[in-house]
């Protein structure tokens, strides 16, 4: 019996002495819990003898240390936050939104897909087509029936000459006044419907401004008229640049001035995919005048709430699906 240390030959549970055995076993085969002998001996040598009792020592017990207070083992080595102490994110907690669709913002400002604004304009000119066909029926025959009452404003006399006519110019008035309004109303159609709202006959008209809506019609009018005195291409550069007018008197409640120069920095600022959507909707327009111009109360609306959609995303506004 050894003292201060492990003896293979103790029995651990009751301390006796195991008897002495061969370490290599009278039956040649290793006792229990005994490594067998090596094959052989290595070449030029032998190998040493096991310990003594033909066993060797099981591994030591509860040697390991404890994990340290707190029941786990530290994190590993690096930068990392503990736990629940990454920052926030910016914005006071929230991440900013999804883009309502994927033709607004994108690098460089705002981006405009043409061929989305005309599908966007046909899909829901289709699913409210009775009113707008309504709309666009009335927006041709109200001033038409206007001129008929009052006459025309000039006719030849029985010399041949012109002759104008004071109750006929006051028709020409109230005619192009009553065609601002109308047009205002249709671009009010036209905001609903890129507000995701279905608009009914009431909606058309639901804007309280019709003196600035008159007022800028005049100066749109006015200036469109000198470009057609000077040539007629400068008239179509001044109906590109003023196109949007009306649309931000009646969406935006501006006054006519502050309506005129946020639709020239509109048109000028996005020129590219502006003025190819014009190019298309003006081709859309000539297909629809081929039947007898029937077609052009449907591609009107399909034109004014295309326009519309494309004022909404460019001026990184929300566009309903």
């Amino acid at each position: 019996m050894t003292t201060g240390g492990y003896d293979p030959n103790q029995n651990p549970e009751d301390g006796k002495q195991f008897p002495p055995q061969d370490p290599y076993g009278q039956q040649g085969t290793p006792p229990p819990g005994s490594y067998p002998p090596p094959a052989g001996p290595p070449q030029g040598g032998s190998y040493p003898p096991p310990p003594q009792g033909g066993s060797y020592p099981p591994p030591p017990q509860g040697n390991y240390p404890p994990p340290p207070q707190g029941g786990s083992y530290p994190p590993p080595g690096g930068n990392y936050p503990p736990p629940g102490g990454y920052p926030p994110p910016p914005g006071g907690g929230n991440f900013p939104p999804p883009p309502a669709n994927d033709y607004g913002s994108g690098f460089g400002g705002p981006q405009l897909s043409v061929g989305a604004a005309i599908t966007y304009g046909w899909n829901k000119f289709k699913d409210n087509a009775v009113v707008w066909l309504v709309m666009a029926l009335l927006a041709a025959a109200i001033p038409a029936l206007i001129s008929f009452i009052f006459g025309n404003p000039a006719s030849l006399n029985s010399d041949n000459e012109i002759a104008y006519s004071a109750i006929g110019s006051i028709g020409v008035l109230v005619a192009t006044i009553v065609g601002y309004i109308i047009q205002a109303a249709l671009i009010r159609g036209a905001l609903s419907e890129v507000d995701g709202v279905k608009p009914a006959f009431g909606t058309f008209f639901q804007f309280s401004n019709i003196v600035a809506v008159i007022v800028a019609g005049f100066l749109v009018g006015l200036a469109t008229s000198i470009g057609l005195v000077l040539c007629f291409f400068p008239a179509l550069i001044v109906a590109y640049l003023l196109y949007y007018v009306l649309t931000f008197v009646v969406d935006q409640d501006k006054d006519p001035i502050a309506a005129i120069k946020s639709s020239f920095s509109l048109t000028t600022k996005n020129f590219s995919s502006l003025i190819v959507l014009a190019l298309a909707l003006i081709g859309i327009n000539i297909l629809g005048a081929i039947p007898c111009f029937l077609g052009w109360f449907v591609t009107i609306p399909v034109t004014l709430i295309a326009s519309t959609y494309a004022y909404r995303v460019l001026t990184g506004r929300q566009v309903a699906p």
